[in-house]
């Protein structure tokens, strides 16, 4: 007996050609099978749920109007492109999405021809489509259409801002679509206001704008200055009559919409007929994230990325974790609210990050001193450094990754002026399923140039509660905390608060034959593949440097004249990072020991849980334990 097909019609496309041989009217059950092969893929294969439900529709329109990949589609903040995926052929194996050596959690160039640009963070999409439209005109490619897809918060980055004020300017066709999914449709989306929008968009009323151009400009009556002023104009206009005003009525980018980003046979109409017309233009989208799935519409933060659960019921499977070590982040959040009970110039900042750096504890508790700035790191380390000049003590969270954004910021609003500004960098090392986009590799070497900063990695909960306190006493200036996603290795974790003098690492386990120093909680897994050796007869000795930057001189002399075998171990780049800062020690000061640098390889490290990762970089348990012993048989 023949297999039935799940879906009558999501079976039947492998591609955005067989999307585009389908007819209007069935579009909407396409968006139904297509949201429920979601909800069924991600119940059992956890991934970024609720950004994917909301732009279904969106998605399938500008497959079907568009001709992909011919036609570029430029996404941001990636992990709204499931949908995207499913539909330019990796439908049959998305099941690896996220998987170790399966399809990438995020769209990129390397995977599929569809995948335009890397969009594993936010806010780029407008910036690299403009460039795309720019080279299309160039190589004379001008029936190319080029549609960047910004919106799930990317719109507060300010790399956003930048690339609207420069479509703004140049000759280019750009789409912009902004997926609007902070509110609901207004009631009202209907009479005049769906009346202006059907009729802004219409094939008739742009080609009849279109020739009134054509003979203004032969009459010399309309230039390139009054058709932007007229641009402006229609844009206030259509503002006055929408009762919402919005920053591209400044800008010479058309305007339209807001229009029901779950209407998918509206916006493919829409697509269709905006999407010839001349220069840029914007086309704005109301949706629900987590749409078609009732407790992710309801509570779209905690189905961000859900983890597993019940597709039916929609309750989450939560593992039991009563006895289990903390997660770092936790720890931070719980001890920053305690901090800040006891010191009222402490502040709380994340860009657009409240849960995932658990400083939602101290936004619920002191809502007055922790503040949300959205996806925006570099103001987020500016605005923080403001503050401290004027007397507050910002706690400053970022994720590792994202902190190349604010690099400048910290030099020049930080740095230099010797600002106290404490930079807690979550998420740093390898972080896993999300790849290279997001793993903490790089912070440890490029911030250990910058002059003022203290950089500090605690080995574990305890020591991170301690170097947070010790950030907040006076006269420490910019302190940086770095550690990393998941959990510790202290259950209990609440110990006193106590100064660490900075600069000064510790000696963990006793030893003459070889010395390995550690930095951050990595040396957890060194301290157990020494202990094991040691029992076996061996005299290895374990340092917890603590501090990158200032290095424990004394320690370090001391680890120089007594060693002639070294080796490091860092969760971070081998180049530039604390084992550099090891060989320039030792090499500064005339001491000669064989020194072995293990760390993350220089290059990107693909996707997969982070134990594999950790055996890919050779940084796993076996590995540590395999490269000592070979050092120590040298």
């Amino acid at each position: 007996m023949e297999k039935k097909s799940k879906y009558s019609l999501l079976d039947n496309i492998s591609s955005p050609y067989d999307l585009r041989k389908l007819n209007l009217d069935q579009l909407e059950q396409l968006c139904a099978e297509l949201r429920e092969d979601i909800i069924d893929e991600l119940s059992c294969n956890p991934g970024h749920f609720a950004a994917s439900l909301g732009v279904v529709e969106l998605t399938v329109a500008l497959h079907y109007i568009f001709n992909t990949p011919y036609d570029r589609l430029v996404w941001d903040v990636g992990h709204q492109a499931y949908v995207h995926k499913i539909l330019t052929g990796r439908k049959d194996i998305f099941y690896t999405n996220r998987k170790f050596k399966g399809i990438k959690p995020f769209p990129s160039p390397d995977e599929s021809e569809y995948d335009t640009f890397t969009c594993g963070h936010a806010s780029n999409s407008i910036s690299a489509a403009l460039g795309m439209s720019v080279a299309a005109r160039q190589k004379g490619e001008l029936d190319r259409h080029i549609v960047a897809v910004i919106g799930d918060g990317s719109m507060s980055g300010g790399l956003a801002f930048e690339g609207l004020n420069n479509a703004s300017s140049i000759p280019n066709n750009l789409l912009i679509i902004l997926n609007d999914n902070d509110m609901s449709i207004d009631k009202s989306v209907g009479g005049m206001k769906q009346y202006l929008v059907n009729l802004t968009t219409s094939q008739p009323y742009n080609q009849v704008r279109y020739q009134a151009a054509k003979v203004l400009r032969k009459m010399n009556i309309l230039n390139d200055d009054r058709r932007n002023a007229l641009i402006r104009l229609g844009n206030s206009l259509k503002s006055v009559a929408m009762q919402q005003q919005n920053i591209f009525e400044g800008l010479n980018i058309r305007y339209f919409g807001p229009i029901d980003g779950h209407d998918v046979k509206n916006i493919a109409r829409v697509l269709r007929d905006i999407k010839e017309m001349e220069g840029p233009k914007l086309l704005h989208l109301h949706t629900i994230k987590g749409k078609g799935f009732e407790p992710a519409e309801k509570h779209a933060t905690i189905w961000h990325a859900p983890g597993k659960f019940n597709p039916i019921t929609g309750e989450r499977i939560v593992s039991d974790t009563s006895g289990l070590a903390p997660k770092f982040q936790d720890v931070f959040g719980h001890t920053l609210l305690e901090l800040a009970e006891k010191n009222n110039k402490i502040i709380g900042v994340t860009p657009a990050m409240p849960s995932g750096c658990s400083m939602n504890i101290m936004m619920k508790s002191m809502p007055e001193r922790a503040f949300d700035v959205g996806i925006a790191e570099g103001h987020a380390v500016t605005f923080s450094g403001g503050m401290a000049k004027d007397g507050l003590l910002p706690f400053c969270n970022i994720y590792s990754s994202f902190i190349q954004r604010a690099y400048d910021n910290i030099i020049h609003d930080v740095a230099i002026l010797k600002l106290p500004v404490v930079l807690c960098l979550d998420r740093a090392g390898l972080v896993g399923e999300d790849g290279p986009t997001h793993h903490g590799a790089f912070d440890l070497a490029f911030l250990r140039p910058i002059p003022n900063l203290t950089i500090s990695s605690p080995m574990d909960e305890k020591e991170l509660r301690r170097l947070m306190y010790t950030a907040q006493l006076p006269d420490k200036g910019p302190f940086v905390i770095r550690y990393p996603r998941g959990r510790g290795v202290c259950p209990n974790w609440k110990c006193e608060l106590e100064e660490i003098t900075i600069g000064t690492g510790r000696e963990i386990i006793k030893g003459t034959d070889l010395a390995v120093i550690t930095l951050g909680p990595i040396g957890n897994s060194a301290q157990n593949v020494i202990e094991k050796l040691n029992n076996e007869g061996n005299h290895i000795a374990l340092y917890d440097l603590r501090f990158l930057k200032p290095l424990d001189q004394d320690l370090l002399h001391q680890i120089g004249q007594n060693f002639k075998k070294i080796i490091t171990i860092e969760d971070g780049v081998i180049k530039g990072g604390m084992g550099t800062a090891i060989l320039e020690f030792m090499a500064d000061n005339s001491y000669t020991p064989s020194i072995y640098r293990m760390g993350i390889p220089d290059e990107f490290i693909e996707h997969g849980s982070v134990n594999e990762l950790y055996k890919v970089c050779g940084l796993d348990e076996d590995s540590i334990h395999a490269t000592i012993v070979n050092k120590l048989a040298d």
